[in-house]
């Protein structure tokens, strides 16, 4: 089901580049923590190493979160595949309901909760 879930696709909404929203107020890792439960969870895995095969492992201090904001708001944003992996993480993690605001706070939250200190 999880796989099921990740291959969503949603139609790209015209939205604000990632430069924009990289630009934008920081964001609330308290709300980014409900948003990845409530929609990154199935691909992403509850402890951030990836639920399902070619999944970044955010917990790899040099993995997708070495990477800046602006380029993996960039990801959230338009979707992206890793290198050799099967899927691809659609636009705004097929959910299109998510907001520019909803991409910083998932950020603040990942980086809170997964990157190396």
């Amino acid at each position: 089901m999880a796989a099921l879930v990740c291959a969503v696709w949603a139609p790209p909404l015209a939205a604000a580049s990632a430069a924009d929203i990289a630009a934008s107020p920081a964001g609330d890792a308290a709300r980014g923590n409900k948003v990845y439960h409530g929609t990154c969870i199935a691909c992403h895995g509850r402890d951030g190493k990836g639920a399902i095969p070619g999944t970044p492992d955010f917990t790899d201090p040099d993995g997708a979160l070495a990477k800046s904001d602006a380029v993996l708001l960039q990801h959230m944003e338009e979707g992206y595949r890793s290198p050799g992996a099967l899927m691809a993480m659609p636009p705004k993690g097929g959910d299109p309901r998510l907001s520019d605001q909803d991409f910083r706070d998932v950020l603040a939250y990942l980086r809170s909760a997964f990157a190396k200190k």
